[in-house]
């Protein structure tokens, strides 16, 4: 038994938990209250993509006559070829089965139906792919096969990361989705409240909180919170969550409160306390932050409690105990590489600060608090709680899940890592601000930063200006070749249809696009349309983008506002070749081509000059650095030999040093009393030594010394050092 149920309503990801209910189940320990938690989504997955079920839902389909379009008749039509090896599938792609790779990866193996057809292409899409990889996306065609199937003959609004995601989005309504839990419970909803059922017999909870982040887990959350209330009345049940913090601020409908009794926004630490006394106490006075609940048959929102938000630092290491972490399945979906990061394999999920340290980009919800309020943790605390967690999942990758990602704690987070000596594969959302020095995104790699994403979003100057983004896109060029030299993979959050962009801009920013892939400096993109929201700077202010809202009466959800621009351009139609052409630059193709061969319509022909990218990468070095600099030496303890030379009557004594890396051999020679100062200031400058040491320091001991630090320190060896590893930070 346990007082608290923290649910993942179906569905998230496949691959791994979404960390919601394990941040809180992990404060919910620093109090003593007990609770449990566990992903629906996985659970009902595992069950729906069983032998045993697809069997039943074959049969289903068959005698319901819903077996129409040639796609799914063909899938019925090789049932049992399908059927046969689903389990051994699964497993596989759990992880438990990799011998099973070289079974899939056969000519003719899997039954091929729709999903298949895209082979040919992906052939040269995705390269000589390994054999588990190759396999894995074999498997993910197989499952997307079923998958249609069911969408189909069984339950239209079923997706693997979304269920009935529509009724979720922009309703502002409650009639659409409550017409629809007055409706009998689908096949995979009986699905979800069997397993439901299970866990409530057995945990028997005082308060089931449902965590709901999408709209594509909203349906669920209230198709569970229904049955609750029907067959378990005594038991009180939340919602907190993404979904509920950004759409149902203005909630009014009654009816909603028929399916649950508490709805909490924000930080959801201090109001599940509350709500666990409020449950567990027979005190009348109760107190609630930030809740939404029915009284007098009304819905009122309630926060009068006195106490603050907890700190970041006080909130706990995320606690994934219950959930099942070796169910989650690794599936590769798409010829993109930052997709299979979130697709493939199972991460530990992290924050490094709470909000955004930028806040000022005029599309985001910068006037709620989970970005609004900025608050870092400090690099010791987030290291400990890394180490927490490898000693609990036996997982050492890491995925940072911040609106951006501070440089400078990045850079205390990397030096931490190194100083403990840890192995850890991490990676994070950023801005490509100018912070991100070369130097920095060496040290990012050392600690084991595989890649970052961020939002170039449209690449026009002035369009970045007018969203404040605070980065231009020669800035963006130069940081995203940062990060690349230093083996760290990049992604660009691409945005179209922003308030006044012209056609001219669109066709501008795919060059900009176009080129940044040519160079080699962008690895990964994603194009998404502009969507006005309702708490975004463009969403209060609408006038001033030059955006006309089409407002309606809301009652239930309020997010995403339809609108005209007043450019009255369609943005849609640029949709398709878009994304086309990113999908063939990611893979080093097309580059040659004319932008219009990417549209079936007339685009005008693109203003930015061919070399715009390339001149941007050509900057003079900068010979001038800040004496507050770090600086910290990667590389290993050299071998050294004393040789003299004679020249001229005189003789000197040089210092020879030979460094060995991961994968060369090189060798400096200095003169032997400054050769000594630098092997003993190397052992000083390591990120395991306790204080770190600036520029000015180093100056300052080398002119006790010798004379003229600037000349030792852009001395041919001294710069011989700076490339492999020895950093400015």
């Amino acid at each position: 038994m346990k007082d608290l149920l923290l649910i993942t309503p179906p569905f998230t990801q496949l691959n791994t938990p979404y960390p919601a209910t394990t941040y809180l189940k992990g404060f919910l320990n620093t109090k003593n209250i007990s609770s449990f938690q566990m992903d629906l989504g996985i659970e009902v997955i595992l069950e729906l993509f069983s032998k045993e079920t697809f069997q039943d839902l074959f049969e289903i389909a068959f005698n319901t006559n819903q077996i129409h379009s040639e796609n799914c008749q063909r899938i019925y039509a090789l049932k049992d070829a399908y059927l046969q090896p689903l389990d051994d599938v699964i497993a596989f792609l759990q992880g438990k089965k990799p011998t099973f790779s070289r079974q899939i990866c056969t000519d003719n193996f899997l039954p091929q139906a729709s999903r298949f057809e895209q082979l040919d292409d992906l052939d040269w899409a995705f390269g000589s792919m390994g054999i588990q990889d190759k396999a894995k996306h074999l498997a993910t065609l197989y499952l997307e096969d079923l998958s249609d199937f069911i969408v189909e003959c069984i339950d239209d609004n079923f997706g693997f990361s979304r269920y009935a995601e529509r009724l979720g989005q922009s309703a502002n309504s409650f009639d659409e989705l409550y017409a629809h839990l007055k409706e009998e419970p689908t096949y995979i909803d009986r699905i979800t409240l069997s397993v439901l059922e299970e866990k409530l017999k057995t945990i028997q909870p005082k308060l089931v909180c449902f965590s709901v982040p999408f709209p594509g887990n909203l349906y669920s959350a209230f198709r569970c919170a229904q049955f609750i209330k029907t067959n378990y009345p005594t038991i009180k049940i939340a919602m907190g969550g993404g979904f509920p913090n950004t759409e149902l601020r203005s909630v009014s409908d009654v009816r909603v409160f028929e399916f649950f009794d508490f709805i909490t926004l924000d930080d959801g630490e201090l109001p599940i306390e509350l709500l666990y006394n409020a449950v567990t106490s027979s005190s009348v006075e109760m107190s609630f932050k930030r809740t939404f609940l029915l009284e007098n048959g009304n819905v009122v929102y309630k926060n009068n409690a006195t106490q603050s938000d907890y700190k970041q630092v006080d909130l706990g290491t995320p606690d994934y105990s219950d959930l099942h972490l070796d169910s989650y399945i690794s599936v590769i979906e798409i010829a993109n590489p930052m997709h299979s990061l979130w697709s493939d394999g199972r991460w530990n999920k992290l924050t490094m600060a709470h909000g955004c340290y930028w806040g000022k980009c005029t599309f985001c919800d910068i006037s709620l608090d989970y970005i609004k309020i900025y608050e870092p943790i400090a690099a010791t605390i987030l290291v400990d709680r890394m180490e927490q967690l490898v000693t609990q999942t036996n997982e050492t990758g890491f995925h940072f899940v911040d609106e951006a990602a501070p440089p400078s704690l990045m850079k205390a987070l990397a030096l931490e890592i190194l100083k403990r000596k840890l192995t850890v594969t991490w990676w994070a959302n950023i801005r490509f601000e100018k912070n991100f020095a070369k130097d920095l995104c060496l040290l990012l790699k050392a600690s084991g930063c595989i890649a970052v994403s961020g939002g170039l979003e449209v690449a026009s100057d002035r369009l970045l200006a007018l969203i404040d983004k605070g980065v231009t896109v020669e800035q963006v060029a130069q940081v995203t070749r940062n990060f690349t030299e230093a083996n760290i993979m990049v992604h660009a959050y691409l945005m179209y249809g922003y308030p006044t962009q012209t056609v001219q801009e669109t066709i501008d920013s795919l060059e900009m696009v176009r080129q940044l892939f040519e160079v080699g400096v962008l690895q990964s993109g994603f194009w998404h349309q502009f969507a006005l929201t309702a708490h975004s700077p463009i969403g209060l202010n609408p006038s001033d983008f030059g955006v006309m809202p089409h407002t309606k009466d809301i009652s239930f959800a309020n997010n995403d506002i339809d609108f005209t621009d007043q450019t009255g351009i369609d943005h849609t139609q640029f949709s398709f070749g878009l994304k086309k052409s990113l999908f063939n630059f990611m893979h080093g193709i097309g580059f040659e081509l004319p932008l219009q061969e990417w549209f079936d319509f007339k685009i005008p022909k693109t203003q930015i000059k061919p070399d715009f990218i390339y001149n941007c990468l050509e900057t003079a070095v900068d010979f001038n650095i800040k004496p507050n600099a770090k600086i910290v030496w990667l590389g290993t303890t050299p071998m050294v030999t004393e040789q003299t030379k004679s020249k001229r009557g005189q003789t000197l004594e040089l210092l020879t040093m030979t460094f060995h890396d991961k994968t060369d051999i090189f060798k400096i020679s200095l003169e032997k009393e400054q050769g000594l100062w630098l092997l003993n200031t190397l052992k000083t400058i390591n990120p395991n030594h306790n204080k770190q040491r600036t520029y000015d320091d180093l100056k300052s001991d080398f002119e006790t010394l010798f004379e003229n630090f600037e000349l030792f320190w852009f001395s041919k060896s001294i710069l011989k050092l700076r490339e492999v590893g020895l950093l400015v930070l």
